[in-house]
């Protein structure tokens, strides 16, 4: 365990890590090791609808007296559902801990799920399906996981579809709840002025002897990948696409290496290749990006773009260019040793903020039983060598393994 980190495992099996801050802000994300991967075929969107009717009330509280909670103090309290992990998050100042850590475990575990905000909440959520499909840029990443995972809870919307969420009702949403939300299944992760042994025995005091029921599920293997290559016909002006492929796991040896690649190419900074010699070169797009999406066991790594439809080849044939450029030469001593630097500050500035740091190392925790120290992370991309990744772009970036979604609303078809 990083020393910057106390760590503290309950009798009910949960887990809570601390990190000692000078902030007088306390953060708490409460996270569960359930998301839309969990689910069956019959109930997808399931983890997030849970998510959204934790906030519709619980044993001894309303909606209303779990909006104000923290509200009343100046506090925050948000939620979110990813494919492997929800989290429950709340901020408030060092006064109000306890009165937020215990607003969390009563969501978390308490939660009741009343009948008329069930149904509330699927028209809620439909809605917010009709949003997503009708943003083509958020629609082709959702067709493209669905493509590179095909007939895997992986490649499923987390929003899930309206017919399933009709077919929810309380006693399939409460079976969920039971089987996944229960501490065992569970981490808090603490930031903040505030001492270890304070929070341990706040949160002692909250969970008392409750166990709760269920077990955590074995997780389905992702199959085989066909690469796929898809035109979709919308009536948007411009073209969006995904081109991409299945990629490794948060574990694997070569992760580090494809996630500087993946920097150099198109990731976050405004230095990367695509956006210099593409975007601001020729000025063909106004999105073009890489990104890398680690999970537990596999992952998924793509371009997307949004351009003109008449201009989709000319951008397409640089793309490829770009991809090729990586896998047939190796980078420069200078090269390489900048791409490191401005891959360890991308990190150690992500690291900075409290939140993020304990609740990135809680997950770690709770998915793997080990936390990485930011050491030896920096250390690890420190030794990536320019063969490093050549390989990893050979694995991943090779052409012929590659899906390619298209939305359009011309003739334009993937080359």
């Amino acid at each position: 365990m990083p020393t910057e980190f106390q760590e503290h495992i309950f009798p009910n099996g949960m887990k809570l890590l601390h990190k000692k801050t000078f902030s007088p802000v306390v953060h708490q994300a409460l996270i569960f090791k359930v998301g839309s991967r969990d689910e069956s075929a019959e109930q997808q969107g399931m983890a997030h609808f849970v998510e959204h009717c934790l906030f519709k009330g619980t044993q001894k509280r309303k909606t209303f007296h779990i909006l104000s909670r923290l509200d009343d103090v100046g506090g925050d309290l948000n939620a979110y559902t990813g494919k492997e992990e929800t989290t429950l998050y709340a901020a408030v100042l060092r006064t109000d801990f306890k009165r937020a850590a215990e607003l969390l475990a009563d969501i978390g575990f308490q939660s009741v799920f009343p009948e008329k905000e069930i149904a509330k909440e699927v028209d809620v959520i439909t809605d917010e399906i009709k949003a997503y499909k009708d943003s083509p840029s958020d629609h082709v990443f959702d067709l493209f996981d669905e493509y590179i995972f095909p007939n895997h809870p992986l490649g499923n919307n987390i929003l899930g579809t309206e017919a399933h969420l009709r077919s929810f009702n309380k006693q399939s949403t409460l079976d969920f709840y039971r089987n996944n939300y229960m501490p065992s299944n569970a981490v808090v992760g603490i930031s903040g002025s505030i001492s270890f042994e304070r929070v341990v025995r706040t949160w002692e005091a909250i969970l008392g002897d409750f166990k709760g029921s269920g077990h955590s599920k074995e997780r389905q293997n992702v199959g085989l990948y066909t690469p796929q290559q898809v035109r979709i016909p919308t009536p948007h002006i411009q073209s969006h696409l995904v081109i991409g492929n299945r990629a490794y796991g948060v574990r694997e040896e070569k992760m580090l290496a494809l996630l500087l690649a993946n920097n150099i190419l198109g990731g976050p900074g405004m230095n990367t290749r695509l956006n210099l010699r593409i975007r601001e070169k020729f000025g063909l797009t106004y999105h073009l990006e890489s990104f890398y999406t680690p999970y537990t066991d596999t992952g998924s790594w793509g371009i997307y773009l949004s351009t003109d439809p008449m201009q989709l080849d000319l951008v397409l044939s640089k793309v490829y260019k770009e991809m090729k450029d990586l896998r047939n030469n190796a980078l420069g001593t200078i090269q390489l040793s900048k791409a490191k630097k401005q891959l360890q500050g991308q990190i150690a500035i992500g690291q900075d903020s409290p939140g993020s740091a304990v609740s990135g190392a809680a997950r770690m925790w709770l998915n793997f039983d080990e936390i990485e120290p930011l050491e030896l992370t920096m250390n690890r991309i420190s030794e990536i060598t320019a063969s490093d990744i050549l390989e990893v772009c050979n694995e991943v970036f090779l052409e012929k393994d590659l899906s390619q979604i298209l939305l359009s609303g011309d003739s334009s078809e993937v080359n």
